[in-house]
């Protein structure tokens, strides 16, 4: 079960604690009539909580929290029935979500445009992604360079219609009722961009095939 109650934030900053208030005031606005404000306070903090690490940058960690929490509100709200668009919702899991995933999801949010939607996660999440795979995807004219690795919750999970799993192993959640599809790649870390290029035109190939399966158009 994933936690969302508040913990208390120790070391933060007052304008940090300031962006929170905006942050908060403008999932308010979005989430009216689906969410109160003490949901969303709870959902925002822990989200800030998952990014507090040494290897964060304190600026950013305000506009991370608020990103990361609008994306499980969203995953929260088509899970309790308050938001059904018939789009199919893809979710794509590695280890890091620094590289596979990442390029995944690059590539299904590129063709698929407004007919599904797609988040990513992963199960140990890394600080950064990786430059070869935001190399490699720039080749293909998308960019990736302002995507974050980020952990997979529960509700974004239990929204998803498919979950493709890429070397997360046993630590990859499971739901009843959710197709679930493995992709065996190799891992991009630690590859530069000349190895990192034949992984991305393997997940590119197998996202166009996923599109088919859902009988979503691809855009090019």
């Amino acid at each position: 079960m994933t936690d969302t109650s508040p913990h208390p934030m120790p070391d933060i900053s007052v304008d940090q604690q300031v962006a929170l208030r905006t942050a908060a005031t403008r999932l308010a606005a979005e989430f009216t009539g689906i969410y109160g404000a003490e949901t969303i306070e709870a959902f925002l903090h822990s989200s800030y909580d998952q990014f507090a690490t040494a290897g964060s940058i304190p600026n950013f960690l305000p506009l991370l929290a608020e990103r990361f929490a609008r994306q499980r509100l969203r995953a929260l709200a088509r899970v309790e029935g308050h938001h059904r668009d018939g789009r199919p919702v893809v979710l794509f899991l590695c280890t890091h979500n620094a590289g596979r995933s990442q390029m995944a999801l690059g590539f299904f949010t590129s063709l698929a445009g407004e007919h599904a939607m797609a988040w990513s996660g992963g199960s140990e999440p890394g600080i950064e992604v990786n430059s070869a795979a935001i190399a490699a995807m720039a080749e293909r004219d998308i960019d990736i360079s302002e995507e974050f690795p980020k952990p997979w919750t529960d509700e974004v999970v239990r929204a998803a219609d498919v979950v493709v799993t890429m070397g997360c192993g046993d630590a990859c959640p499971v739901f009843p009722s959710t197709r679930y599809e493995n992709w065996d790649l190799d891992d991009p870390a630690g590859l530069d961009l000349t190895d990192v290029r034949p992984i991305r035109d393997e997940i590119e190939r197998r996202v166009r095939q996923l599109l088919d399966d859902l009988n979503v158009p691809a855009a090019r």
